[in-house]
């Protein structure tokens, strides 16, 4: 029933989002004003639902601590990187990480890189919206797996590169929702063309990551998975 329970909480998580969207662009709301505020209250408790659901999960030590070190991997990437506009590992990480160890690990992974590394570039009201972005990353690769399980090197490859265009395109809604107005298609659509290119060095940099680093990356955490589910056998 508790493992039941955190599954639930877990997707509900991502549920709230799409009903968000649609309920803002559709403009059949009562609240007119402070959009930002209330799409920041709304990320903060997706990504606590999402929190919750992974601690009623009850995973292994081994498990809690292999996902920390892999969202310092990717924090500490993103930090060494971040002289580069939007080309970093941190995507590529989470969607490793997703990929192997399933969603809630993948998305665990993400949003704890992003919260992470904010504490060295800056913490502030995009960071939940980054720890939902990157997160989903991680879910996302997860849920690819089980219906694609043999989706292949260049395969992988496209879904990194599309993944810097969705990083970007949620990133947006925070500033859409809290520095444009009217909150349409139309308006949302344009502060999608004006980061286009910075969408575009992030896509670039996800694919030229799994490219060069991958399947050695990939082979690793499945070795790693192994061992995990040989001790827990023992």
């Amino acid at each position: 029933m508790k493992k039941l329970l955190s599954k639930i909480l877990f997707w509900l998580g991502f549920a709230i989002i799409p009903v968000f969207l649609a309920v803002t662009i559709s403009g059949k709301t009562s609240i007119t004003r402070e959009w930002g505020l209330t799409a920041s209250i709304i990320i903060l408790g997706a990504v606590g639902l999402m929190y919750l659901g992974f601690e009623l999960d009850a995973s292994s030590p081994r498990e809690i601590a292999l996902i920390a070190v892999l969202g310092a991997v990717g924090a500490a990437g993103r930090v060494a990187f971040a002289a580069l506009p939007n080309v970093q590992p941190t995507t590529f990480i989470a969607i490793a990480s997703g990929y192997v160890f399933g969603p809630t690990a993948g998305f665990m992974t993400g949003s704890t890189a992003a919260l992470v590394s904010n504490f060295f570039l800056g913490q502030g009201p995009w960071t939940p919206w980054q720890m939902f972005a990157w997160g989903l990353a991680g879910s996302s690769a997860g849920i690819v797996k089980c219906f694609f399980p043999h989706i292949g090197r260049w395969g992988m490859v496209v879904f990194c590169f599309l993944w810097g265009y969705f990083f970007g395109w949620i990133l947006n809604l925070w500033s859409w929702t809290t520095f444009v107005k009217p909150l349409n298609w139309q308006s949302f659509i344009a502060v999608c063309a004006a980061s286009f290119w910075f969408d575009t060095f992030h896509a670039a940099g996800n694919a030229a990551f799994y490219l060069l680093f991958g399947p050695g990356f990939i082979k690793l955490l499945n070795r790693f998975k192994l061992k995990m589910i040989q001790k827990y056998e023992e």
